[in-house]
C-alpha cells in the first residue's frame, strides 16, 4: 500500500474537527467550583481566578475598537498577505494592531525548542492516528460540548461550514508541519490570526438575538471555554492514543504536550491555565471538559453537516455511515446518540473487532498476511480514510488560507 502523506492526514483531521480548534465551549449546566491550582501550570503560579471569568482583555479592547472604527475589512485584506512566522507585518495597519501583534507573535519565554523538534518526529510517525483523533475524538467531540456548537452555528462561521472547517484544518495541518513555529513555517500567523477572530466574536455574539436565547453567559470564549476546546484536543488526542496501545517514548509524549502548550500561550490561554503535564491534563479536563458534554439541537445539525462534508471528500468511497460508525467506536454509544447517529451493522462491529489490529499491523506488529480476508477489507478501507486530502478541495485550490476578523454573525440566524 501506498503511504499516506502525513500532509493529508492531519489535513483531513482538520477537516472533520472544524468545529473544535477555532470553537468555544462553555459549561451547559452549572459548573463545579474551580479547585485546580495554577501550581499544575506551566507558569508554576497564578492568582487562580476561576477562568470562567477571565477572557482576553488586551486582545478584545483592540479588535472591539477595530470593528467600531470600521477597520476589520481594510485589515483582514492586509493580513491576508501575512502567512509566514517570520515575514514583516503589512505596510498600513493600524499602529495598535501593529503594536499587539508584534507582542502576540513572539514565543514565550519557556518554548523548548528541542522539544518543538521531537514533536515534529512525532508527528511524522504518528500522523495517521493524529488525522483520526483529531478529526473523531476532538472534531466529533466539539459538537457536544454545548455552547461550542452554539456558538459556531450562531457566529459567521456558521453560515459557511465549509469555509470553517478549511480554515480550522490549517490549524491542524500547521501544529503539524516540520516547521510549525520556525521563521518560514505558519502555525504562529494561524495562532495570532485565531485570537483575533476570537475576539471578534466575542463582540459580535452577544448582539445575536439567536445566540443570546440559548446562552447561559454574557460574553463567550471565556479562558475556560477556551481550555475546554484545548483539552478536547491534545489531551483527548493522548487519552485515544494509549487506549489504542500505541507504542509511545515518553520523551515524544511530553514533546507532543510542548507543541500545545505552545500553542495555547499563542492562543490567548494564560500560562496560568495551561497544564504543565499529562497528569496536570487529565485533572483539568475531569474538572472542565467531562462534565459539560451533552447533546444541543445544533450540535446534532453541526455533526450531520460534518459527516456528510467528510462522506464527500472522496467520491463516496467513505459513506457517511462508515465515518458515523468510526465516531461511535471512538467516542461510545452515548455520545453516538446524542449525535442522532444509527447504528451500523456491518461497519460497528468492523471498528470494534479490527481497528486495533490495525494499529499493530501499522506498528509492525502484527502481518496483513495473516490477516482475515474481511479483515484485509477492514485494513485498505482504513487507509481509504486516513488517505484523504481535503485541505485544497475544500478551499477549490485558493491559496493561502486567511483567517479573518469577523464583522457579522451568521446572516441566516
Amino acid at each position: 500500500m501506498d503511504r499516506p502523506s502525513r500532509r493529508n492526514v492531519l489535513v483531513t483531521g482538520g477537516a472533520l474537527g472544524a468545529v473544535g480548534a477555532l470553537g468555544v465551549a462553555v459549561p451547559a449546566k452549572a459548573s463545579p467550583l474551580w479547585t485546580w491550582s495554577p501550581k499544575g501550570s506551566v507558569a508554576g503560579s497564578g492568582a487562580g481566578d476561576d477562568p470562567r471569568w477571565v477572557w482576553d482583555e488586551e486582545a478584545d479592547t483592540l479588535v472591539a475598537s477595530l470593528l467600531d472604527r470600521g477597520d476589520v475589512p481594510k485589515v483582514n485584506d492586509l493580513l491576508r498577505t501575512w502567512t509566514k512566522n517570520g515575514q514583516p507585518l503589512p505596510d498600513g495597519l493600524p499602529a495598535d494592531l501593529r503594536a499587539f501583534m508584534e507582542k502576540a507573535r513572539q514565543l514565550p519565554s519557556w518554548a523548548d525548542q528541542g522539544k518543538l523538534a521531537t514533536a515534529v518526529n512525532f508527528n511524522e510517525k504518528r500522523g495517521l492516528y493524529l488525522g483520526v483523533t483529531y478529526g473523531f475524538a476532538s472534531g466529533m467531540m466539539s459538537t457536544v460540548i454545548p455552547h461550542e456548537a452554539r456558538a459556531v452555528y450562531y457566529s459567521k462561521g456558521g453560515a459557511d461550514m465549509r469555509d470553517r472547517i478549511t480554515k480550522t484544518a490549517k490549524l491542524g495541518y500547521d501544529i503539524g508541519t516540520s516547521n510549525a513555529y520556525k521563521p518560514d513555517g505558519e502555525m504562529i500567523v494561524t495562532c495570532v490570526k485565531t485570537r483575533l477572530a476570537h475576539a471578534g466574536v466575542r463582540h459580535l455574539l452577544p448582539k445575536s438575538p439567536y445566540w443570546t436565547k440559548v446562552a447561559d453567559e454574557k460574553v463567550p470564549i471565556s479562558q475556560r471555554d477556551m481550555m475546554v476546546t484545548w483539552h478536547s484536543l491534545p489531551t483527548t488526542v493522548m487519552r485515544e492514543l494509549v487506549k489504542w496501545k500505541v507504542p509511545i517514548a515518553p520523551a515524544e509524549s511530553a514533546a507532543f504536550l510542548h507543541s500545545w502548550q505552545v500553542a495555547a500561550h499563542m492562543l490567548g490561554i494564560k500560562d496560568e491555565y495551561i497544564p504543565s503535564s499529562w497528569d496536570e491534563a487529565n485533572a483539568q479536563a475531569e474538572q472542565v471538559l467531562t462534565p459539560v458534554l451533552a447533546p444541543t439541537p445544533e450540535g446534532v445539525k453541526l455533526a450531520d453537516i460534518l459527516l456528510n462534508l467528510g462522506s464527500s471528500l472522496d467520491g463516496g468511497l467513505l459513506t457517511k455511515p462508515v465515518l458515523g460508525s468510526l465516531t461511535r467506536y471512538v467516542l461510545g454509544d452515548q455520545i453516538a446518540g446524542w449525535l442522532n447517529i444509527p447504528k451500523d451493522p456491518f461497519w460497528d462491529p468492523v471498528f470494534q473487532i479490527a481497528w486495533e489490529p490495525f494499529i499493530q499491523v501499522r506498528e509492525g506488529l502484527l502481518s496483513m498476511e495473516h490477516a482475515p480476508g474481511v479483515l484485509q477489507k477492514a485494513y485498505w478501507a482504513f487507509d481509504e480514510m486516513l488517505r484523504l486530502g481535503a485541505l485544497l478541495y475544500l478551499s477549490s485550490g485558493k491559496l493561502p488560507i486567511s483567517i479573518q476578523i469577523p464583522t457579522t454573525n451568521n446572516p441566516n440566524y
